[in-house]
């Protein structure tokens, strides 16, 4: 009967490991199928992504364009048409909307203007554009920005 204790692979399914530097006798003692010397030879050797035998890597052949700014702040962008889905007379702020999962967690909110809403709605967010907030107003709605993180 097979069970857990008894069970075995197939004859030749794992093949046994190469144990290199253990002697003359295995064929693979003293320089442990390194060779004589180099490169290749040395600890810590081996060729490190993007070298190119010692001509110039491609990442330093190439111009440099533009610049990132470090300072830059990324919005979680939140459309009126998305907003048009959310009741009548209804608070709307961050935290709401990062639990409807309109908006990302842990990122400032930004309303745009695309799409139409036809509901009255309290918007308090980090950043309204000024399309979006002529057409929450003028649908009769009212909109608070908020301080940004």
């Amino acid at each position: 009967m097979i069970h857990l204790g008894n069970l075995s692979p197939n004859k030749g399914a794992n093949k046994q490991r190469k144990r290199l530097g253990r002697g003359p006798g295995s064929g693979h003692g003293k320089t442990a199928g390194r060779g004589h010397k180099g490169f290749k030879s040395r600890s810590g050797s081996g060729i490190k992504p993007g070298f190119e035998g010692g001509q110039m890597p491609l990442q330093r052949r190439l111009p440099k364009r533009g610049f990132t700014n470090i300072n830059t702040v990324k919005f979680s962008i939140v459309t009126l048409s998305q907003l048009d889905s959310l009741d009548a007379g209804s608070e709307v702020n961050s935290a709401s909307l990062i639990e409807q999962g309109m908006a990302r967690k842990g990122l400032p909110v930004k309303v745009l203007a695309n799409g139409e809403i036809s509901k009255a709605v309290t918007i308090n967010v980090e950043k309204v554009s000024a399309g979006a907030k002529a057409k929450i107003e003028a649908a009769g709605g009212k909109v608070v920005e908020a301080e940004t993180k």
